[in-house]
């Protein structure tokens, strides 16, 4: 098989079979398995290179699935293999100050993948799979409820007048309304996200919706590999925690799965490892550390990977997410629905509340070629990165509501 490295192989082994057998989907089986000074996994990884490092945070590179659906770009009219290097210098979807890489970014097949780091693992989720879409979910009550997470995502400004993850679970709520969805809201304003709850246990809020059972849950605010939060209206001292890895065991949805979104940062890092805090380098250790980059899974894969609990599948980003605040070109409409994680979390909503997307994958991927139909990736860097790190954990043939008994 051709191809420069492992990852390579892949992706020529996918354009293969697009064109012997017409496949439309590709599951990933396989997450990180060990490795100290080099990662080391069951199934590769490609790494996109767009660097937004800050004095403040370092992000070089991050994981990218996309570049696995990106199978095809147009190079003098002709339809060509996209290896993601188009300087040919080795350095896959490289955006620095001094280099770029110009790629095509659309998915060609939808992608989708299971991070499991043990046989064990991919029973788990083999079993969940099967129960979900085997229990007729389309018709059970719980399946028509949403929970929905949210506060004051970018609190800093006292005259913004707008509480960005209300206003977006807000507009997923607004879109899934065909399907007849019953919200449940949870946020910060209204109280209901501290319901009875300091900060610091709101989270038990969040593990009582969801354990009443949803087909939806939508996260909107801050990430890490290993929690989510948000702020109160105009308070960027106080985080309120929605939830952490640690708080997923205490979940009773056994049969309940829902598709979940969290837009955070890091939340679907699933190359983090207790391994990362054993690095001769002191630095990166510490970096490691404070970045919480030594969960043993990431909070997207932790939730999706569980027995009898948790979600079915999440979309959420493998790097530093972005939101837009305000509204900066006075069109009435805020801005963190118009742009970067916002408009694409909620697209993904979109499509399935207007029945446009019947599979998991289907959702994710038309989200991602719809962002990249109505904005310019390659002109800016952000938009770029939203859809390089926006990734399904999940199987993205998985029938949206099951299939009819």
């Amino acid at each position: 098989m051709n191809g420069r490295d492992d990852a390579e192989k892949v992706k020529y082994y996918i354009k293969q079979e697009i064109e012997q057998d017409g496949i439309r989907y590709v599951m990933l089986v396989g997450g990180r398995h060990g490795g100290i000074l080099h990662e080391k996994w069951w199934v590769p990884v490609r790494y996109s290179h767009l660097d937004t490092s800050s004095p403040d945070w370092k992000e070089p590179s991050y994981l990218s699935d996309l570049y696995f659906a990106d199978v095809y770009k147009y190079e003098d009219g002709e339809i060509v293999f996209e290896d993601w290097d188009s300087n040919g210098n080795g350095k896959y979807a490289e955006w620095s100050a001094l280099s770029k890489d110009i790629l095509d970014l659309n998915p060609d097949v939808y992608v989708g993948r299971l991070a499991c780091r043990s046989v064990g693992e991919v029973k788990n989720m083999v079993n969940k799979i099967i129960e979900y879409e085997t229990s007729n979910a389309m018709q059970q009550d719980w399946f028509k409820r949403m929970v929905v997470i949210g506060g004051d995502t970018f609190p800093d400004d006292p005259d913004d007048p707008y509480y960005e993850g209300e206003i977006s679970t807000g507009k997923s709520l607004e879109y899934m309304a065909p399907m007849g969805i019953e919200p449940v809201k949870l946020w910060a304003s209204d109280g209901s996200l501290l319901k009875d709850q300091a900060p610091d246990t709101a989270w038990k809020n969040v593990v009582e919706a969801i354990s009443q059972g949803a087909g939806f849950v939508d996260f909107e605010g801050h990430g890490n590999p290993m929690s989510w939060a948000t702020h109160p209206p105009h308070d960027k001292n106080t985080w309120i925690t929605g939830m952490q890895v640690i708080h997923m065991r205490l979940l009773q949805n056994k049969g309940m799965y829902p598709i979940l979104m969290v837009g955070g940062c890091h939340n679907s890092q699933f190359n983090v490892s207790v391994l990362n805090l054993i690095n001769l380098n002191l630095k990166k250790s510490y970096e490691a550390y404070w970045k919480s980059e030594w969960s043993p899974e990431s909070w997207g894969w932790w939730i999706v990977k569980m027995p009898d609990k948790g979600a079915i599948a999440s979309i959420g980003c493998t790097g530093l997410g972005y939101g837009a605040i305000y509204d900066t070109n006075k069109d009435g409409i805020p801005d963190c629905i118009q742009q970067y994680g916002g408009w694409i979390d909620i697209q993904f909503f979109k499509l399935i509340g207007n029945g446009n997307a019947t599979y998991v994958g289907d959702a994710h991927s038309m989200a991602i070629a719809d962002y990249v139909a109505n904005f310019e990736t390659m002109r800016d860097n952000i938009d770029c990165k939203t859809v390089q790190e926006w990734v399904l954990l999940g199987d993205p043939t998985l029938k949206i509501g099951g299939y009819e008994s």
